[in-house]
């Protein structure tokens, strides 16, 4: 097995069916196959067992989970979360009570031995009409959204478990559901800086593990593609601007938001990794899906501030430094090499996780 072959399995995270591990995703991970995600379908009473049976295969896999309190649960899904979700906290507006549910939340996963969560959500809700994100905010204002984004976050990972800031950069402003069609957020650069940022911002400073990208079309920032596929958005603005060293993960790489555009989910998954993020999670529980992104997965090449745009993991691990946020003028986009007009492709409009 080639090196280049583990670094393409390294960044890949698989959902797959049922309550035990099949011989595909065994397989996978002793190849070096760096994570796998829960889903509702897996929780049983031995879901403690079923990651441990990963990790019999990879003792490094990073067994990842959407586990936000209130609407989001896995874990809980049968009878619904025993945590408010985040508009709840926002309204009440205590940050040590969200920091004790983020805690009690990220206890509850430790325990059965997962390590990342994909929350909190930091968007702003701005659209009341937004059909994704809605109650999943902690509210309409950046100020409010930053502050509690920060408390979860630092309650989360007090847990031992790692927190992910999703979506990147900032899903709160749309009237399309990114599962089934790519959203446009129309908002202008200065709007974007002012309101959806600051939240992403607050979250790095407070040394969040992860940032999820989202499958959004931000004319104000990149107009040529969805920001899970952007160098502009993922490697210019969240890496070199805000200084974020930690993991990128992409929202599940199936979602028609980036499905139709990319048919092939092997071609998705080495254009991610192209723009800079460090993993990409599927929902797909067909071995399929694995086989098929490593096989056209290409490094690149090319580096900038001294870091290749294509991840580098030790095998099933986030990286060890979380990120921190730099100082300086306010980041804009540019045009030119990096930057190419995908002719003859209309972008079709694709629920993030």
């Amino acid at each position: 097995m080639t090196d280049l072959y583990r670094l393409a399995m390294a960044v890949l995270q698989p959902g797959f069916e049922g309550t035990t591990a099949p011989d595909w995703l065994k397989k996978a991970l002793s190849d070096g196959l760096g994570g796998a995600v829960l889903f509702a379908r897996n929780v049983s009473p031995g879901t403690a067992g079923l990651v441990a049976e990963l990790r019999a295969e990879n003792p490094a896999v990073v067994v990842a989970i959407d586990e936000e309190g209130g609407v989001v649960t896995r874990l809980e899904a049968r009878e619904g979360s025993s945590f408010p979700g985040n508009r709840a906290l926002g309204v009440v507006d205590d940050v040590a009570l969200t920091e004790r549910v983020g805690r009690q939340i990220g206890r509850l996963l430790a325990e059965t031995g997962i390590t990342l969560n994909y929350a909190p959500s930091v968007d702003v809700n701005a659209n009341p009409a937004n059909p994704v994100i809605g109650i999943r905010s902690f509210g309409p204002t950046p100020e409010l959204v930053a502050r509690h984004s920060v408390a979860y976050v630092k309650g989360v990972q007090a847990a031992g478990v790692a927190a992910c800031a999703k979506h990147f950069p900032g899903h709160g402003d749309t009237v399309a559901d990114s599962h089934l069609e790519l959203p446009t957020v129309h908002a202008s650069l200065d709007q974007l800086c002012a309101r959806d940022l600051p939240p992403f911002e607050a979250a790095i400073r407070a040394g969040v593990r992860s940032v999820m990208s989202a499958h959004l079309l931000i004319p104000a920032l990149d107009p040529e593609g969805p920001a899970t596929l952007s160098r502009t958005i993922l490697t210019g603005l969240l890496r070199e601007e805000l200084g974020f060293d930690g993991m990128v993960v992409t929202d599940a790489i199936e979602m028609k938001a980036v499905a139709a555009m990319y048919p092939p989910v092997r071609s998705r998954c080495a254009r991610s990794t192209r723009a800079s993020t460090r993993s990409a999670r599927a929902w797909s529980p067909r071995r399929a899906c694995t086989r098929s992104a490593t096989r056209s997965w290409r490094p690149s090449g090319t580096a900038r501030c001294g870091r290749s745009v294509w991840p580098r993991p030790r095998a099933g691990s986030w990286p060890s430094r979380s990120g921190t946020a730099r100082s300086g003028p306010r980041w804009r986009p540019t045009t030119g090499r990096g930057s190419r007009r995908r002719a003859g492709r209309s972008p079709s409009r694709a629920r993030p996780g």
